[in-house]
């Protein structure tokens, strides 16, 4: 590895006016002011590098000798690699135990007008558009799984959760670099434009006429619509959909997780493709 990175003038600290301002993007008012956001962690770091999205990296030393191959690239590909200690990394991690290795990465490289979500759900036939999500530990969960089930994009609709929110950026492993993620608080825009480009919307519910696994879904594309963790989807956004889908649940357990629902739901749809 060219060392040249690793003989700064100093290692930077907590206070190290690049590292304060990095530490600024835990909060949604700094991300959206400077158009940029923080990743932690391996997954996101690597993902990160390899969508062009990393304007700069920050790591320890002991990040670095565990991952040196991925900072040769960074440093290969003209990022900088700026060596931190450790109170520096505990200023920039979300964690409790930190891997030292972050990047600050450029916003509009993984959030997405909702136009990209939807042209790129057309391509593949699938769109999940979770309304109303305010557990980032799901939001992330659904947009990995989105990735990993071939969806062409995911739209976060209503008052969601911010998807360049740390903890979701690590819950989707980095696909949120891999996925078209879009973020829309009229609820009624995102209903009209998905209706708008064809596609048949698959509202899941507690209570309806179409079991996943037993029945079969309609066919073309389509947007799978999942509520919110507490209240499920709004009345009129249920009775305004193509299609009411409910997953059947034979033991004692009431409900299911919503990132698990989500996953069942983008399976079978796989599946079916």
């Amino acid at each position: 590895m060219a060392d040249d990175f690793r003989r700064p003038v100093e290692t930077f600290t907590a206070r190290t006016p690049r590292v304060v301002s990095a530490s600024k993007l835990h909060r949604a008012a700094a991300r959206r002011k400077a158009g940029r956001f923080l990743v932690e962690g391996f997954n996101s770091v690597d993902a990160a590098l390899r969508a062009g999205a990393v304007v700069e990296v920050f790591a320890t030393d002991s990040a670095i000798d565990r991952h040196r191959e991925l900072l040769d690239e960074a440093v290969a590909s003209g990022r900088p690699v700026s060596v931190i200690d450790d109170s520096a990394a505990a200023s920039l991690s979300e964690t409790v135990t930190t891997a030292g290795l972050f990047a600050v990465c450029a916003s509009d490289a993984a959030l997405s007008p909702m136009e990209r979500a939807i042209a790129a759900g057309v391509e593949s036939g699938v769109l999940v558009v979770p309304v109303e999500c305010n557990d980032p530990g799901n939001a992330g969960t659904i947009i990995r799984m989105a990735d990993a089930l071939g969806a062409g994009g995911v739209i976060l609709a209503g008052d969601s959760v911010d998807p360049l929110g740390g903890k979701v950026v690590r819950s989707s492993a980095g696909s949120v670099f891999n996925v078209p993620v879009a973020r829309e608080r009229d609820v009624d825009a995102v209903l009209r434009a998905v209706a708008e480009a064809g596609f048949t919307t698959l509202a899941t519910t507690m209570d309806a006429d179409v079991v996943l696994g037993r029945d079969e879904l309609p066919t073309g594309p389509v947007a799978w619509l999942f509520g919110n963790e507490a209240h499920g989807l709004p009345g009129d956004v249920l009775a305004g959909a193509g299609a009411r889908v409910s997953i059947p649940i034979r033991g004692g357990a009431e409900s299911l997780n919503l990132a698990t629902a989500a996953a069942m739901c983008l399976w079978e749809t796989a599946r079916g493709q």
